[in-house]
């Protein structure tokens, strides 16, 4: 290729015209990969498919639910909706603290279990055939309440296993693992109480009708703190604010270009 040739040649992203035009203009296809929760409780699977609202029962956000609701709201958290943000920075929170405490929880019941008289060894009490769960999550919550979810899932064949060895009463046993399903049902519904609405940063600030009417919507969340009107407080795991000119922004959206498993 003579000099003329390659200073004049243009090809696809502004690439190097010393490549072939196949090399520049090809993309790779969209990232997909498997993930999967091995569940050995009916206390745990319970927590995964939840449950429907009846005459006499309340709705339970199960882990599937909890993962769809995630979507959407990550989603309108990146068009700027400050409910969605504070939405996010809630779950973050309390799948944060759910998990301190049931792992904390589990790590004195195994203590119980290790300090047993010297020459017994218990393990710790297993399915012969775990539920295999797949996990297909647009963004990273869901995984996150899947780690909730496994952790739960061994703390209760711990605790289990201590009651069945005479190292745990059954009313203490029966309390710590309704606690801590608790802490389970409360994170996941938070990502119940989000409501879409369209709203924006920009509508809060200028008051807009539309500010009015997903206040209204939002009330049992209540008042936005300023911080999250502001922006200065946000989730550890957020996505980016777009803007409408990022729109077409390749950089930007690379993140949509991970597939669900």
């Amino acid at each position: 290729m003579s000099k003329t040739e390659s200073t004049i040649r243009t090809l696809p992203d502004n690439a190097d015209p010393v490549v072939d035009y196949t090399t520049a203009a090809a993309r790779p296809g969209t990232l997909r990969g498997d993930a999967t929760l091995d569940i050995q409780t009916r206390q745990a699977q319970r927590l995964v498919y939840g449950r429907r609202k009846t005459d006499d029962k309340e709705h339970i956000v199960g882990l599937v639910r909890f993962g769809m609701n995630m979507k959407r709201i990550w989603t309108s958290a990146s068009r700027d909706d400050p409910y969605a943000d504070w939405t996010l920075l809630r779950v973050e929170s309390a799948l944060t603290q759910a998990r301190d405490s049931i792992n904390v929880l589990r790590q004195e019941t195994e203590a119980l279990l290790a300090g047993v008289s010297i020459g017994i060894h218990i393990d710790v009490a297993h399915s012969i055939e775990p539920v295999r769960v797949p996990l297909q999550f647009a963004n990273a919550y869901g995984y996150m309440g899947a780690y909730l979810i496994a952790d739960f899932d061994q703390l209760v064949r711990t605790v289990l296993t201590a009651r069945h060895v005479g190292l745990l009463p059954g009313d203490k046993s029966a309390k710590a693992l309704h606690n801590s399903a608790k802490l389970v049902r409360r994170a996941f519904a938070f990502s119940s109480q989000w409501k879409f609405t369209l709203v924006t940063r920009n509508d809060i600030r200028n008051n807009t009708p539309m500010a009015l009417k997903a206040k209204e919507a939002m009330s049992m969340m209540g008042e936005l703190p300023q911080e999250i009107v502001d922006g200065s407080a946000r989730a550890g795991i957020s996505p980016e604010i777009s803007s409408a000119g990022d729109a077409n922004n390749e950089d930007s959206n690379e993140e949509s270009e991970v597939d669900n498993p």
